[in-house]
Formats: structure tokens, sequence, C-alpha cells
């Protein structure tokens, strides 16, 4: 009996692992008759986005019928017009010419705990939560944070916020698919499976991922690491540009196996 158990273990740990597949950007594309626009950190540029969505329907005039609009997340903080960047988007999502995808970003996670739990939160208001909340007609009581003000802060936002923009902020997504491509804001663990990524990951990874060189079974696109520009790299492509102090707003283009960028002219 026990030499029985032990052949049958040993036989299945000499099998081969099944390979999980990767793929490379060289690689990778879209499917046919589909093309995407995908838009790096937006951080309350209300006017970059305008400007960028303006580029995007001229460019998209000769798009094949299959467009994709896809949003990195961060639309809110750092910049001051967080409320018009929602706005905005919102309008976007209601575009017949195109199908949008709206993801979340650390940030609209942050604002959400705030409004919720603000207490456990307030440290949002350091990371540029103060800016979103002054787009929203409140302002902080001058002084020290107290716990008492941050609550103050936090029921005037809730009071504030159209019920349209609390929409828009439950229903944002963490991750999208379109043929060899992953749409995520941060970026995913190197160490799981795609299908086995956890939230917090792809919304606040950074270090272990943009050092990771190995590819993945999706080429993974995501915003989140500020870079000059964007970058390119056999495993992802990265769109955070910056936006709300360098004044490019970065959107990446694909169709086939085809990658271009757009950008606001900064």
């Amino acid at each position: 009996m026990v030499f029985r158990l032990l052949k049958s273990i040993l036989r299945k740990e000499s099998r081969p692992r099944e390979r999980t597949r990767t793929v490379s950007l060289e690689q990778a594309q879209v499917p046919t008759g589909h093309r995407a626009y995908v838009i790096g950190d937006i951080h309350a540029r209300a006017d970059l986005l305008t400007e960028l969505l303006k580029k995007i329907a001229v460019d998209a005039e000769h798009a094949p019928v299959n467009r994709h609009l896809i949003y990195l997340g961060d639309y809110v903080d750092r910049g001051l017009q967080s409320r018009q960047v929602i706005d905005i988007t919102l309008a976007t999502t209601t575009l017949a010419s195109f199908t949008c995808i709206t993801l979340m970003g650390n940030h609209e996670e942050y604002m959400v705990k705030f409004m919720e739990d603000p207490l456990s939160a307030a440290e949002w208001l350091r990371f540029g939560g103060d800016a979103t909340l002054l787009s929203y007609g409140v302002a902080m009581e001058p002084g020290v944070a107290t716990p008492e003000k941050i609550l103050k802060a936090s029921e005037a936002l809730c009071n504030s916020v159209p019920s349209a923009h609390r929409q828009f902020l439950s229903d944002l997504q963490d991750q999208y698919v379109l043929g060899d491509y992953l749409f995520v804001h941060a970026g995913v663990a190197p160490d799981r499976r795609l299908d086995r990524q956890k939230p917090e990951d792809l919304r606040w990874i950074r270090e272990p991922f943009v050092e990771h060189t190995e590819l993945y079974e999706k080429v993974i696109v995501h915003g989140h690491t500020i870079t000059k520009t964007p970058e390119f790299h056999a495993n992802r492509i990265s769109l955070d540009t910056g936006a709300y102090h360098s004044g490019r707003l970065t959107c990446l283009v694909l169709e086939g196996n085809e990658q271009r960028v757009i950008q606001t002219d900064g």
C-alpha cells in the first residue's frame, strides 16, 4: 500500500509542468477590426483631458468599427479639476462610437475610503486629496488636521459629490483584457499568475513590478509610476507621464500589432 502510494507520487512529480504561454511586446496584437485608445493618469487636469480627447476624436475618424477608450485610473487628486475630469470621463462613457472602460487607480480608492472611513484614510489629504476637496467646494479649516476637522471635511465631501460621481467610482474596474494586452492601473505581482492577482497589487504595486523583466501571459499596460516619456518594454508599457505637472497627458493607440502614441503638447 505504502509502496503503491509512493510510486503514484513519484509518477506525478516526474510529469513535466504545463508551461504558461507568454507574450512579448513584439508579438502582442489586438483582434482584427479593433483599435484601442488608452489614457494614462490624468490627475485632475481637465484641460489636458479635453485637449487629448479632441486629438483622439480626429484620429478615430477612420478607425475600425470596434473602438475602445480605456482609462487607466487616477482621475482625481493633485490637480485642481478632479470634479471636472470625472464629468468629462462620464460623458465619454455614453459615446456610441466607443466601448469605454474605466479602471480604478489608487487615488480613487483613497477618495472612496475617505468618504467611508475618513480617520483611517486621512493621509489621502497629503497625497492630493486636499485639491480634490476644493474641486467639490470643500475647504479644510486652517491649522492642524484634527480628527474633528477631518470628519467634518469627509461629511462635506459626501454631501457635495453628485450621485453620478458616486456611481462612477463604484463602477470602476480593476482590469481589462483586449487581445494580448492586460490593462491595469499600477501593475501586477510578478510572482502570481494574471488570473490570481489581488486588487491591492493592481492598484498600488510599483518596484517589484517595474523591476521585473520576464514575460507574462499578456503585455501589461499601466500607469501609476511616472516616467518622462512613455516606456515600451518587452513585458509592459508605461503611460504615466506626470500630466499634472508636466502638461503631457499620454494616450497609447493599439491596432493589430502596432503601438503608437498621442500626447498633449505639454
